[in-house]
């Protein structure tokens, strides 16, 4: 049996889930998730450097 055959017949399986498949499903989603993350890296640290920034200043002004 090829690769091709054991990926689709993986796919056509319509038994319950196996541990298998939620390793899968999980590291999909660490994936996805991380790939989100990596994209919003740069407005996420700008976002809370000028936030951390607004603190500094305004708790300084009131000292």
């Amino acid at each position: 049996m090829d690769i091709k055959s054991q990926i689709v017949g993986f796919f056509q399986d319509e038994e319950g889930l196996t541990v298998v498949e939620y390793v899968l499903g999980a590291a999909l989603l660490v994936a996805a998730i991380t790939a989100v993350f990596t994209s919003l890296e740069g407005g996420l640290i700008n976002s809370l450097n000028n936030t951390m920034a607004d603190l500094n200043s305004k708790n300084t002004s009131t000292n």
